[in-house]
């Protein structure tokens, strides 16, 4: 014998009720012996409840609303049955639709609906849909009986949530099915009194009733059918990688199912555990697929190497309440003081209070416990009352209620085999900036469970589901802002090497917000490299970075970076409000770390208080590991002394070019050239200055740990002076071609010196300079070429050989790529 439960989702509609009586064909046609436990159509419980509110409060439209509830019974028994079938379950509807009517409109009258009335009103939902298909089934070819559980299920007088007398139910179950062969079509939710009072079994009360059968009639499996693969490792709602488990025991069950799991129901279980029945949830809708099983022990259907997999993996599933209150007892008056905590939550239980998780620290200083919204004032006061005289005192403090809090649970059975466990889940949370308010884990760490604010609780169950199920593949949600050249240099590189990121490095890139100029789009399950450029073109979000902050902190996804191609102030000017919502950064962008030393600190203390990485290797050189290897060199305890560095492949071009031994050509047309080819500004007199070279060497200077502003680099003016008051580009070539031969002066002396010029970026001795200055042969410099960067970094361990840093220090290909690596360096760091 089997039990099979099928919930409101299967019975939604007659088609779904065909695919159930399907499911149900085959079970016949292969033998079993089994009988079937039906809930209400979907959403009728709900509109029974309405109903019955309605004439409550003497409100007419309760008429309206009994004869949808009518007619929707009466259309799905016409569409289900064949004229031949119909008859009596029209007259059993009449007879059961009459019977409603006549306590709804006692309902009406009276203006009042007890609880004993609701239990009558809304009982006639599993009626009427067992009985449908009961009829259905019998249409089927299946030999099936209607069975109004109310004749066998014995309950007190506990209306809405009854409390079943086993002993007198299972002998009534026993006794039925052995004078009754049929399949029973079994009406779920419901029982009643010895005095015949209709009652129900409370939220999730049609699992009940199947495991109260099953037990009763030592069924082999009882098999619940809903809309989902069974039961999943989270909230599919919440985490969109969540997967089917494929076996729980029956702890791991009613822990996920008292945290939020909504599949089962934590008191079907126990009918169950106690005479050790599996239960199997069940997918209507794709029942080829096996389902969850849950039992003492793996189905037989496993392979030992499944069971082996099983085994090795800590937790079983990550559930969460939404919305909880905490409140805190402490003060010096508890300190060594017996009974306090059944003081607590004697009083509490007294006042009908549940509460959901405590929490106490070793000091015994404070007890703290949740409880749901609705039930914080009255717990508060319960506390107040309690402890009035202690409070009078002043022995402890008056009860504080902290509100919009949610619990995540981590479950598993296997956690108290494997150490370490909880420090994942910390480091998870950590790292993705959510703060832990509460903990709480039994001695037996079936359990972990962390409170945290409600607007990360999604967040947290992402984080934590990524940790333990999917370490192995890290997704990281990305938000860009600049889709110019670099911007799309960069998608494209993404969308180019996504395969070998998921293959080799085990990470995922999910591009979740982009903006341009004008425009922004989002998408959580992320933009299409093929697609983007289209649906930026025509969102009709307009972008603002205020707003574009705002939907990355509403959709607070863990592992989120934000990369900002642009070189705007209007950008940089946010980064301090992106990092405190804890969310890293990547950017080519020079103007954050390079604004005053107060600016740049403060954003440093910030991304370091938050846990998140500012990263902006590519100021400097691109994608030169410039930074990185200053860094690297800082905090393996090497002192730097000296860093020399060729930092525009601008001024590189010009001074390579014009000093090399072949040159004919005269400076201002090798800046032409340099204009023409795209490698200076409109007017190169913006590179000339040195001005972008200050910024970095600004940054570098910084970094080896100098606090310097931007005026205390000194820039040499290598333009004369007519060149610099041009006041036109035009004009500035005509004074710097009357000037060529200032520049050719000094490469000469250069030359007779066996030396070539290069504009050099300094920082020695505490500070730091830029200049055009000669080098010869025994220096790196010399023999530099093409518009190559090259840093010098001259410390205690690299002092006769300095280390080197060259290659290109320009372009969108190698800046895009410097900021690819960045944002993989912080994946990496995220898994670690």
């Amino acid at each position: 014998m089997k039990v099979l439960k099928f919930g409101g989702t299967s019975v939604g509609s007659p088609d779904t009720i065909r695919q159930l009586i399907q499911i149900l064909k085959d079970n016949h046609r292969r033998g079993e012996r089994f009988s079937v436990v039906f809930s209400a159509f979907s959403k009728v419980t709900d509109a029974l409840l309405e109903l019955a509110r309605l004439a409550s409060v003497g409100d007419a439209q309760f008429q309206e609303q009994f004869e949808r509830i009518k007619t929707r019974h009466f259309a799905a028994a016409e569409a289900l049955l064949q004229p031949e079938y119909i008859d009596p379950i029209r007259t059993k509807l009449g007879e059961h639709f009459e019977a409603l009517h006549d306590v709804v409109q006692g309902i009406y009258l009276l203006r009042e609906a007890s609880p004993r009335s609701l239990d009558f009103v809304v009982s006639f939902g599993e009626r009427n849909s067992s009985l449908i298909i009961a009829q259905a089934m019998v249409q089927a070819g299946i030999p099936t009986q209607y069975l109004d559980a109310r004749t066998v299920v014995r309950t007190d007088h506990q209306f809405g949530s009854a409390k079943v007398d086993f002993d007198t139910t299972n002998q009534l179950i026993r006794e039925h099915f052995a004078t009754h062969p049929q399949v029973q079509s079994i009406t779920g939710f419901i029982g009643s009194t010895n005095d015949g009072l209709t009652t129900t079994l409370g939220r999730g009360g049609s699992d009940y009733t199947a495991a109260i059968f099953g037990a009763a009639l030592d069924a082999q499996v009882i098999e619940i059918w809903t809309d989902v693969n069974g039961v999943l490792t989270a909230d599919p709602r919440r985490v969109k990688k969540a997967f089917t488990l494929p076996y729980m025991t029956y702890r791991e069950a009613m822990e996920m199912s008292h945290f939020g799991a909504k599949v089962i129901y934590p008191p079907t279980i126990l009918p169950a555990l106690a005479k050790h029945i599996p239960l199997v949830i069940r997918n209507t809708f794709n029942p080829d697929f096996v389902g969850t099983w849950i039992g003492l022990t793996p189905p037989p259907s496993m392979t030992s190497e499944q069971v082996k997999t099983l085994a090795n993996s800590p937790i079983k599933g990550i559930s969460s309440i939404n919305q909880i209150c905490m409140l805190t007892l402490q003060g010096s008056g508890l300190f060594g003081v017996p009974g306090v905590a059944a003081r607590l939550f004697g009083a509490l239980a007294r006042a009908g209070v549940n509460v959901v998780i405590i929490t106490q620290g070793s000091s015994e200083a404070s007890i703290t416990f949740a409880v749901s919204p609705a039930q914080a004032e009255t717990s508060k006061q319960v506390v107040e009352k309690e402890f009035e005289y202690e409070l009078r005192l002043g022995q402890i403090e008056l009860p504080r209620i902290e509100r919009d809090l949610s619990v995540v649970a981590i479950v598993g059975e296997n956690m108290r085999y494997q150490p370490g466990i909880a420090g994942r889940v910390f480091s998870a949370l950590g790292k993705n900036g959510v703060n832990i308010v509460a903990i709480a884990q039994g001695s037996s760490e079936l359990n972990i469970s962390v409170v945290v604010p409600a607007h990360d609780e999604t967040k947290s169950l992402n984080a934590i589901h990524e940790a333990f199920f999917l370490s192995d593949v890290r997704t990281l949600h990305l938000f860009v802002v600049g889709t110019g050249l670099i911007g799309k240099t960069l998608l494209a590189q993404m969308a180019d090497n996504a395969e070998h990121l998921r293959t080799k490095r085990r990470m995922e890139l999910r591009i979740v917000g982009m903006a341009n100029s004008r425009k922004m789009i989002f998408d959580e399950s992320g933009l299409k490299a093929e697609t983007w450029q289209n649906l930026l073109e025509i969102s009709d979000k307009v972008f603002s970075m205020p707003r574009f902050i705002e939907q990355m902190e509403e959709l607070n996804l863990p592992n989120t970076i934000f990369i900002d191609n642009t070189a705007s102030t209007a950008v940089a000017d946010f980064y301090e409000q992106i990092l405190d919502a804890s969310i890293s950064i990547s950017t080519p962008n020079k103007l954050a770390a390079s604004s005053s030393w107060l600016q740049y600190m403060r954003l440093k203390t910030i991304a370091a208080k938050r846990g998140v990485q500012w990263r902006y290797e590519t100021n400097v050189g691109a994608g030169l590991p410039i930074i990185t290897t200053l860094n690297d060199l800082i905090t393996a305890g090497d002192q730097v002394l000296k860093i020399e560095g060729i930092l525009s492949g601008t001024l590189s071009y010009i001074f390579n070019h014009f000093c090399a031994p072949d040159n004919k050509a005269a400076f201002s047309d090798i800046v032409k050239k340099a204009k023409e080819l795209g490698l200076t500004e409109p007017d190169p007199r913006d590179d000339l200055s040195g001005a972008d070279v200050r910024r970095k060497l600004l940054i570098l200077s910084r970094e080896a740990g100098l606090p310097l502003e931007m005026n205390d680099i000194q820039v040499e003016n290598i333009l004369p002076k007519p060149c610099s008051d041009a006041p036109d580009v035009p004009a500035f070539f005509a004074a710097l071609e009357a000037h060529d031969s200032h520049f050719e002066g000094l490469k000469q002396k250069a030359a007779d010196n066996g030396a070539v010029l290069r504009f050099v970026a300094k920082m020695e001795d505490g500070k730091a300079s830029i200049e055009l200055k000669e080098y010869d042969q025994s220096h790196p410099f010399y023999g530099l070429s093409g518009s190559d960067n090259m840093v010098v970094f001259t410390t205690d361990r690299y002092r006769e050989r300095p280390l080197v840093v060259r290659g290109p220090g320009a372009g969108a290909a190698v800046t895009a790529a410097g900021i690819f690596a960045e944002v993989v360096a912080i994946g990496s760091s995220l898994s670690a």
